[in-house]
């Protein structure tokens, strides 16, 4: 089972979220970690690099929403480390910012 972080940014974009969103988020999650351990990410995810930003994944989470990512030290032998950056979406409340940085609504 890979081990997880979270930064601050993450946990207060995360904060903002509707009951829905983040419902969304955890049902995109479980099939992140499924993948994770299979070893490839189904289409519907998303998960590709950003670009601009060595290291820096994102996974698709609802139609206007993402969530970066990156891989971080192992902190379990065997296990992948995943580090939850922050929330990104391309709707206008939220367009150019990430969730809980400058210009969230």
């Amino acid at each position: 089972m890979p081990t997880f972080a979270q930064t601050d940014r993450f946990r207060r974009g995360f904060a903002k979220l509707t009951a829905a969103q983040k419902a969304s988020f955890r049902a995109a999650a479980a099939k992140f970690v499924v993948d994770l351990e299979a070893g490839s990410f189904r289409p519907d995810l998303g998960v590709k690099g950003v670009q601009g930003a060595a290291g820096v994944f994102e996974m698709t989470w609802a139609d206007d929403g993402r969530a970066t990512f990156e891989y971080g030290s192992r902190v379990r032998v065997g296990e992948t480390h995943i580090v939850w950056r922050r929330f990104v979406s391309t709707t206008p409340a939220w367009r150019g910012c990430a969730a809980g940085g400058p210009g969230w609504r």
